[in-house]
């Protein structure tokens, strides 16, 4: 299973974006299993509404992911909470980013994030051209 992070969903919406082609075989391929937190989608809200200016295209993201992912949305609860500022104090990241690698170690799912330096490279996740050929 693939815990997809906010990253890699905007990806989707930026043909310039590093992992644009690696974001949309992700998504589309039906076969491989994607999940998220419950926090992705406020932070793909956010990204659209803000860093792209598209408000509208923060609806139909959401949207996707909620699709995509089904009943795989993790809800962020106290014990999450806690385990993701384990991981930030630990590695020195966001709670935010902390979460998807707690998320994705307490269910044995690989976390897939486009954000090098604070995951990948970091060993919390792997990059999205790793998903696809690794």
């Amino acid at each position: 299973m693939l815990l997809v992070d906010a990253s890699v969903w905007a990806a989707l919406e930026r043909p310039d974006d590093r992992f644009h082609a690696e974001a949309r075989a992700i998504v589309l391929d039906v076969e491989q299993p994607l999940a998220a937190l419950d926090l992705t989608l406020y932070e793909v809200a956010n990204v659209a509404v803000r860093k792209f200016r598209q408000p509208e295209r923060a609806a139909f993201l959401t949207r996707l992911i909620r699709r995509r992912c089904a009943d795989r949305i993790v809800r962020v609860d106290l014990d999450l909470v806690d385990a993701a500022a384990a991981v930030a104090a630990e590695h020195d990241i966001t709670a935010y980013d902390a979460a998807h690698a707690a998320a994705a170690r307490r269910n044995e799912w690989t976390l897939v994030s486009g954000d090098l330096r604070d995951l990948v490279h970091k060993g919390l996740a792997i990059a999205p051209d790793v998903a696809l050929y690794p």
